[in-house]
């Protein structure tokens, strides 16, 4: 699509002046933070509305504005509700696990410390691995498109935004730590809310017929319950986001900094269901664009739908992406930052040791160099969330049901892990969607079945899961015959 909306100028003036207004109301609220534990997770007394506003302002990044209304263009109805399912239920999940980890840890940081003590170095070491390289590859989705969709809107360089983005970021994150990514979370909650009602409203506004109705006339095929990929999407999508969001360490910041276990519970509650209508009706808006227009480019297909010449909406959907944007990118770079001050030692005792704070904060500096660089690619934004989302699932279930069963050693956990990741990579398809490392390239395309080349996504997904769920069982009968 060539369509430009808004000159190269007025984007990045409009993206300047929305960054200006967060730095300063983040220097405003909040004070240098020495002692590191308050940097990491504040006082411990965040109450109910400013806990909810900051799990789901941090879950729901720029991400949503590209990535379900893009999978529902091919995914169908199944994707949407796979999505918003998987947005929603590791808030749930932590419903249970939260309380759990913070009663063995009243006075924890991290997920990371709860996994070293109960499985060792080894595998701690390899979670690390796994948050560090999803919470970056998250980092350089959301930089990407913020930086996607000026591009579209004005023909702005990738570069030039993705590095403006960044910057605003670091001038107040690096700061203020938690509290202030807290404090910012708020307002771009409200924002966000406020704008996407406004979507509601507008897009509903402007169809001469209903919704549903136009979408079973026109794309009756992504409603069907013949549809397979109703079904292997929305599967891919809910395990693939649940379990990537377990091991996200801005949820467990919140998780520690939740004043008590009520607080916490009614937080996770409400930030779930607030999240589930969001990624649904973001979800919907594709199902609608791709039935008004079947060649539209699936990661615009909710611009497509909603963008006109009206300059005050160009400016409105300029703001909902950068609120989207940095209030993923500051908890991000705020979990990136207390990963590092809480495990340094373990990744690298020369690199840090003394003045852990000050260190982490040029490692900071140098990933973020590595997201710039990588944003102004444009590579797909589902591709890498994707990508990110398997090495995450390759380890959830035997690392949280570990967590309950404590027979389940740290060699059988390693094992597992290492097998499901190896496996699932295989299997995980290239950009195109059309092969894998296995299949077409080891092993020649033809000689699987088609269900397997349809669906090299989700059999990527379901494999890792698998593979997991076969060395438990295999260890239960092992001990049940000892």
């Amino acid at each position: 699509m060539e369509s430009t909306y808004l000159s190269i100028q007025s984007s990045l003036t409009v993206t300047i002046i929305v960054g200006l207004f967060f730095i300063g109301l983040g220097y405003l609220n909040s004070k240098k933070t020495i002692d590191n534990k308050k940097y990491i997770i504040g006082n411990r007394d965040e109450n109910t509305f400013s806990l909810t506003t900051s799990l789901a302002a941090s879950a729901l990044g720029a991400w949503i504005l590209f990535g379900p209304a893009s999978a529902a263009t091919w995914g169908g109805f199944g994707a949407v509700i796979g999505y918003a399912l998987g947005t929603a239920t590791p808030m749930l999940l932590l419903y249970n696990f939260g309380p759990k980890i913070r009663g063995e840890f009243p006075k924890g940081l991290s997920l990371t410390e709860f996994i070293k003590k109960r499985f060792g170095i080894k595998i701690l070491r390899l979670s690390l691995f796994l948050i560090l390289f999803y919470s970056i590859i998250f980092l350089i989705a959301e930089v990407t498109a913020i930086a996607f969709l000026l591009n579209f809107i004005s023909k702005t360089p990738l570069w030039i935004t993705a590095g403006i983005t960044l910057i605003i970021c670091l001038l107040y994150v690096l700061r203020g730590g938690f509290k202030l990514s807290i404090i910012t979370d708020k307002y771009q909650f409200l924002i966000v809310v406020v704008l996407l009602l406004a979507s509601v409203i507008l897009i509903f506004g402007n169809l001469e017929v209903n919704s549903f109705e136009l979408i079973k006339k026109n794309s009756p095929n992504l409603l069907s319950s013949k549809y397979l990929p109703n079904y292997t999407a929305g599967l891919t999508f809910f395990i693939a986001v649940a379990a990537t969001n377990l091991f996200h360490q801005g949820n467990w910041q919140r998780v520690f900094a939740a004043k008590n276990n009520l607080i916490l519970k009614k937080s996770l509650i409400y930030s779930s269901l607030t999240s589930f209508v969001i990624v649904l009706w973001m979800g919907y808006t594709g199902l609608i664009s791709f039935s008004l227009n079947s060649k539209v480019v699936p990661d615009l297909a909710f611009f497509d739908l909603i963008l006109s010449d009206s300059y005050l909406l160009i400016i409105s959907m300029i703001v909902l992406a950068l609120s989207l944007t940095l209030s993923t990118i500051d908890t991000l770079i705020n979990a990136i930052s207390s990963i590092l001050i809480v495990n340094g030692k373990q990744i690298s005792k020369s690199i840090f040791g003394n003045s852990i704070k000050n260190k982490t904060n040029y490692v900071i500096i140098l990933i973020s160099i590595l997201v710039f660089i990588l944003a102004s690619k444009g590579y797909s934004i589902l591709y890498l969330f994707l990508l990110a989302d398997l090495f995450c699932c390759a380890a959830v279930v035997i690392i949280f049901y570990g967590f309950f069963n404590k027979k389940i050693s740290s060699q059988l956990s390693y094992t597992s892990i290492v097998s499901a990741l190896i496996i699932g990579i295989l299997f995980f398809p290239s950009m195109d969607f059309q092969s894998s490392i296995l299949v077409g390239n080891l092993l020649p395309i033809d000689f699987f079945s088609s269900i397997i080349k349809t669906n090299l996504l989700f059999i990527s997904f379901a494999i890792a899961i698998i593979i997991q769920l076969l060395f438990i069982m295999i260890y239960s009968f092992r001990s049940s015959f000892k």
